[in-house]
């Protein structure tokens, strides 16, 4: 196997930031209390191909809600390879959660975004009642893949921003 990746937390003032505009019911002092509980991304088993990552904050998902959640997570990857995101099999199967966006796909240059590449991590509740994860909670995979470009690829822009920056001009 390949290394070709590592994890690493975002800065405290990035998840501040980023814990702020999305998650209304924390206090800084909170939200820094959190921070230092962050749980690196991990595979249960060496034959696993995901890394699950944590939920660093309780969640509370209400019926056909969504939710952004800030990981504190960042991750290098290796050009020529990419992060697939997808729920873990126990919360889509058990719990009827989904990503919002049905899988998150991580590009190296993420990294290097104005956001540190501040990995979020979009909820979404399928069912009717409310579904509840407590902190420390593993919720999601990310699983690393090559990928190929056209032979006639002309891609020479660069990243600036987050979620959604590169057709921020379109």
């Amino acid at each position: 196997m390949q290394k070709i990746a590592k994890f690493e937390k975002v800065s405290l003032e990035q998840f501040l930031k980023d814990s702020k505009r999305l998650l209304y019911d924390y206090s800084e002092k909170e939200i820094a209390d959190i921070y230092e509980k962050i749980n690196l991304p991990q595979r249960a088993t060496s034959g696993s191909a995901g890394y699950d990552f944590y939920t660093p904050y309780d969640i509370v998902l209400h019926p056909h809600d969504k939710m952004i959640i800030p990981s504190g997570i960042r991750c290098e990857i290796k050009e020529g390879y990419m992060m697939l995101g997808v729920v873990r099999s126990s919360v889509g199967i058990k719990a009827d959660i989904n990503l919002s966006n049905t899988c998150m796909v991580l590009d190296s240059d993420y990294y290097y975004a104005d956001n540190e590449g501040h990995i979020m991590i979009a909820l979404r509740n399928m069912r009717d009642y409310l579904v509840r994860f407590p902190a420390g909670d593993r919720i999601m995979q990310g699983v690393f893949l090559p990928f190929g470009i056209t032979v006639d690829d002309s891609a020479e822009a660069k990243r600036t921003g987050g979620i959604g920056s590169t057709n921020a001009g379109t």
